[in-house]
């Protein structure tokens, strides 16, 4: 799928140029001429400095640490911006797979290739962790099943963030059939749960096919740059970069 390229236009205003008349110098006696004007703005709180430091430390460890990952097309996509969970070592999310459908074609296989892809992503060892639930109340993610969907995708992950860009809740959904009306495979189902699941963490897109977030999965396991994209976005604060 081909990213339509985003063009920016600056526009330059001329800039003209007047005489302005010299104090003393033809202005009646005891009044000043006003060459220019000016604006006192407020200083840079502490807070604003201390941000600002902390993009620059950002942006060095982009530079450093973002050879083979696809981050750099993750803060196009996201105008320089990057969404993750806070760190959950000590208390994991605990993820809940639909155990059952009344779905046709649907098999408990399909469940299995998606507690796994959890446990894939789970191997990273990142600052944040997954654990499964068995009561769907208590879960802080859902993975669902559908018959299918309207448009041409196999997968479907929404999540919400606060202002500072921390994912605060996700869910997932995989459809159980193609729009076209075939089912899914049991490696199609768990490639699809790999893709997902990297939008859940914070990933997006890549155009590189051999990748599982790439937007048409063709691969059935994790990329050496997926694994090194995860782990970069990992040790980065989230939020805007420039």
């Amino acid at each position: 799928m081909l990213r339509r390229s985003r063009l920016r236009v600056l526009l330059v205003t001329p800039l003209l140029l007047t005489s302005l008349p010299v104090a003393g110098a033809g202005a009646p006696h005891g009044h000043t001429s006003v060459a220019s004007g000016g604006l006192v703005e407020r200083p840079f709180s502490p807070r604003a400095v201390e941000r600002e430091r902390e993009k620059e430390e950002v942006r060095r460890r982009l530079t450093e640490a973002g050879n083979g990952t696809y981050i750099g097309e993750m803060l196009a996509e996201r105008d320089s911006a990057l969404a993750r969970w806070p760190d959950r070592r000590g208390h994991p999310l605990t993820v809940w797979v639909q155990p059952q459908a009344d779905i046709p074609d649907w098999r408990s296989a399909y469940a299995d290739g998606v507690r796994r892809a959890v446990l894939t992503w789970d191997s990273l060892d990142l600052p944040v962790h997954f654990a499964f639930a068995s009561d769907s109340a208590k879960a802080d993610v859902h993975v669902t099943f559908i018959d299918h969907f309207d448009e041409p995708i196999s997968g479907r992950t929404k999540w919400a963030r606060d202002d500072d860009w921390w994912i605060t809740n996700a869910d997932i959904v995989l459809a159980v059939h193609h729009r076209t009306g075939g089912a899914l495979d049991d490696d199609a189902m768990h490639a699809m749960a790999l893709h997902e699941l990297g939008h859940l963490l914070g990933l997006d897109h890549t155009e590189d096919p051999t990748s599982i977030m790439a937007p048409r999965v063709r691969v059935r396991e994790l990329s050496a740059a997926d694994r090194a994209t995860v782990r970069l976005l990992y040790t980065l604060p989230p939020g805007g970069v420039r």
